[in-house]
């Protein structure tokens, strides 16, 4: 499969609304906004996100948008994230998309937090070099309640040790 990010289009904010309001991704995920269903609630979230960006990418998976990657924040505290769509899960689409991201990104140190509990999120970013810095508590909106996160850090990690990706 071939694995590939561009601009986000117009187009894309459907399929991404569709994506993000999946009931079991939204749950593993954990985090994200608190009532984004509908598709105006959506796209004035995804607006809000967009101009908080330094950079914002669709995911493509042989063509086909599979989710978005996206740089957010200040220089020198920027995090990471992604959302793939569920159909992709497992096969090697978010690694690929956030290897592609980091390789556009060369900023270091980056950030990204994912809950504790989301194991294949926190093995994409471990694949791509990210290294646990710290445990921390968040309320997580799907799931209604308090839970653990995990930060993690690229580059600039625990020692002042740069990383890379791998």
């Amino acid at each position: 499969m071939e694995i590939a990010l561009r601009a986000v289009r117009d187009s894309d904010v459907p399929v991404f609304h569709r994506q993000m309001t999946d009931p079991e991704a939204v749950r593993m995920a954990a985090f994200g906004p608190e009532d984004c269903t509908g598709p105006q609630a959506f796209a004035a979230y995804w607006r809000r996100l967009c101009a908080g960006c330094a950079v914002l990418r669709t995911v493509l998976a042989d063509g086909a948008v599979a989710g978005n990657a996206v740089v957010y924040g200040e220089a020198g505290e920027r995090e990471v994230s992604y959302w793939i769509d569920r159909a992709y899960w497992g096969r090697g689409v978010a690694t690929a998309a956030l290897r592609a991201l980091l390789a556009e990104v060369p900023e270091r140190p980056l950030y990204a937090r994912a809950a504790a509990d989301n194991t294949g999120s926190l093995r994409v970013l471990a694949k791509c070099g990210f290294r646990e810095t710290a445990r921390a508590r968040g309320f997580a909106n799907a799931r209604g309640r308090e839970i653990e996160e995990v930060v993690l850090v690229l580059g600039g990690g625990a020692g002042g040790r740069p990383e890379s990706a791998a």
